[in-house]
C-alpha cells in the first residue's frame, strides 16, 4: 500500500464523492479506511473506529467474514461473470432466487425475483414493472407513484422522483412526471399536527383521498420504506400498514414496500413485511442481502404481478428491461453465504434483543436539553435533537448539530451518521451489549460537547 499522502492527494485530484462538499472536502480531504474486522473498522492512520451505521447500512454480517470472501473466491475461479439476457442463467443467482423468496410466508405469494446492484436500480425495476402491469391491461394511464416525504428511494432519475427529500432533488429537475408525495407517519413531527393515538392514523389515511384527488384510474402504485431511513428513521405507528395495504386492495393500487434498509434482520425479522404481518406486491431489497461485500440488490413481485405480464406481452416482444449486471453470479454466490451466516449465527435474533438494549440505553439521552425524541426498532435507531422540546423547533443551523455529534463522536472513536435533524445508528447484526454501551458512552460524550457548542 502506498503512503497516506499519495492516497490523499489523488483522491482530492480525482475522485468525486457522493453527498460530500466539493470545497470542504478539497480543504479537508478524505477520511481512508483501510480495513475491518467484526464491528471495528481502521484508518489509514491506524485509529480504531466502531461502526455504529454498518457502512451505509449494509454491513450486516460483520466485516472480514471469511465465509463470504471465500465464496466469492470459489465462484470467481468458476465463472467470474455472464449475462442474464436472453434466458442465460448461473447457479448462484437460480439458489439465490429460491432462497430469498422462501424466507418470505407462502401467504404472501412472491414468487419472481430479478437481482440488481443496488437499491435504485432495484426501485427503478419495480416501478417499471408496476406501470408495466397496467399497460398491459390496456390501463397505460393508470401510472403514477404515491410515495412519501422524508422518503428515500435512491438518486437515479425515477426513484430520486419518488424520494420526498428535497434537497436530494434540487438542481435535478425537471423530474420524471406521474410521481406523488404526501405526509410521512412522522408522529414525533407530525405534518398534519396531530398527535398519536387520537389522530386515528390520518397519515395512512390521507392515502385513500390523494387517490381519489388523483383518481384511482391514474394510480399504478403507492411505494414506501416500512421504517423511513435517510430521511429521519420514522417509525409507523402499528395502524399504518395495515391501513395503507386495505386502501391499495380497495382501489387496485399496488404496494411497493421499499425494504433496501430494512431487509434481512435490521429490524430483528428477515422483513419489515413480516414483522408487521402485511403483504407486500412488490419488494426493493439490497444492502444487507449481501451485507454491502458485493454490490447487490433484488426486486421481488409477486406472482400474479409477474404471471399477467408474461401473459399478455405479445409473443414478439421480451421485457424490455435489463441491465448489464442482473442476477450477477458472483455477487448472488456472496449473498448466499451472507444469508447462512444471518441464519447460522442467530444474527435476527440478535438484532431484536440487542437492539432492544440499544434502545433502552439511548433512552438514557433523554436527560440532555436539546435531546427531543428516541427511537428504535431492532438494530436501526435515532436521537433527534431540538432547540426547544415543548415545540419541537430545530436547532439553527439546520442539521448542524447532528453534525457536530458526529464529528465530535469520529474524534472518539465511532462512525455514526447525521441525517436530517438526527443521529442515525445501525451497526452491525453481529454487536455485542458491551460495544453498545461503548457506543453510547461516546454519543453522550459527544452530546455534551455540542451543547456546549450551541447553548454555552
Amino acid at each position: 500500500m502506498k503512503d497516506k499522502d499519495y492516497y490523499v492527494g489523488m483522491d482530492k485530484a480525482h475522485l468525486i464523492h457522493p453527498l460530500t462538499m466539493p470545497r470542504t472536502h478539497r480543504e479537508k480531504g478524505p477520511r481512508i479506511i483501510t480495513e475491518g474486522e467484526g464491528v471495528m473498522i481502521r484508518d489509514i492512520d491506524g485509529r480504531t473506529y466502531i461502526d455504529g451505521f454498518s457502512g451505509l447500512w449494509c454491513v450486516t454480517a460483520g466485516h472480514g467474514r471469511p465465509e463470504i470472501t471465500e465464496a466469492v473466491r470459489d465462484q470467481m475461479e468458476r465463472l467470474a461473470y455472464h449475462t442474464s439476457f436472453f434466458g442465460i442463467a448461473t447457479p448462484p443467482s437460480i439458489e439465490l432466487a429460491d432462497r430469498v423468496l422462501g424466507l418470505f410466508p407462502s401467504s404472501f405469494g412472491l414468487g419472481r425475483v430479478l437481482f440488481t446492484c443496488g437499491g435504485s436500480e432495484t426501485n427503478e425495476t419495480n416501478i417499471k414493472f408496476a406501470r408495466l402491469y397496467y399497460a398491459l391491461q390496456d390501463r397505460p394511464e393508470k401510472h403514477k407513484i404515491i410515495s412519501l416525504h422524508y422518503s428515500y428511494h435512491g438518486l437515479s432519475l425515477g426513484a430520486l422522483s419518488a424520494t420526498g427529500i428535497f434537497p436530494f432533488q434540487w438542481m435535478f429537475e425537471p423530474l420524471t412526471p406521474g410521481f406523488v408525495n404526501m405526509p410521512a407517519p412522522y408522529c414525533y413531527q407530525c405534518e398534519l399536527d396531530l398527535e398519536y393515538p387520537g389522530c386515528d392514523v390520518k397519515c395512512a389515511r390521507m392515502l385513500e383521498e390523494v387517490i381519489e384527488e388523483e383518481g384511482a384510474g391514474t394510480v399504478a402504485a403507492f411505494m414506501a420504506e416500512p421504517v423511513i431511513g435517510s430521511g429521519g428513521i420514522i417509525i409507523p405507528p402499528k395502524e399504518y400498514w395495515p391501513t395503507i395495504r386495505s386502501i391499495c386492495d380497495a382501489h387496485d393500487v399496488l404496494m411497493i414496500m421499499d425494504e433496501v434498509v430494512t431487509g434481512f434482520g435490521r429490524l430483528g425479522e428477515w422483513f419489515a413485511s413480516t414483522l408487521f404481518d402485511v403483504r407486500p406486491d412488490m419488494v426493493s431489497l439490497a444492502k444487507g442481502i449481501s451485507s454491502g461485500y458485493l454490490p447487490l440488490g433484488a426486486a421481488v413481485m409477486s406472482d400474479r404481478i409477474y404471471d399477467l405480464i408474461a401473459e399478455k406481452l405479445p409473443d414478439d416482444l421480451p421485457i424490455m428491461h435489463g441491465f448489464t449486471y442482473n442476477n450477477h453470479p458472483v455477487c448472488c454466490a456472496a449473498a448466499l453465504a451472507n444469508v447462512r451466516l444471518i441464519e447460522d449465527e442467530g444474527l435476527i435474533e440478535n438484532a431484536r434483543e440487542t437492539g432492544a438494549y440499544l434502545l433502552e440505553r439511548l433512552e438514557g439521552l433523554r436527560k440532555y436539553r436539546s435531546v427531543g425524541d428516541v427511537r428504535g426498532l431492532g438494530l436501526v435507531a435515532a436521537v433527534e435533537f431540538v432547540a426547544d422540546k415543548d415545540d419541537r423547533t430545530q436547532i439553527e443551523p439546520p442539521h448542524a448539530a447532528p453534525t457536530a455529534v458526529c464529528e465530535k463522536a469520529w474524534e472518539l472513536g465511532l462512525y455514526v451518521r447525521p441525517m436530517m435533524e438526527v443521529v442515525g445508528l445501525a451497526p452491525p447484526l453481529t454487536i455485542d451489549r458491551a460495544t453498545i454501551d461503548r457506543i453510547v458512552d461516546i454519543l453522550e460524550a459527544s452530546i455534551q460537547e455540542m451543547e456546549k457548542q450551541f447553548f454555552g
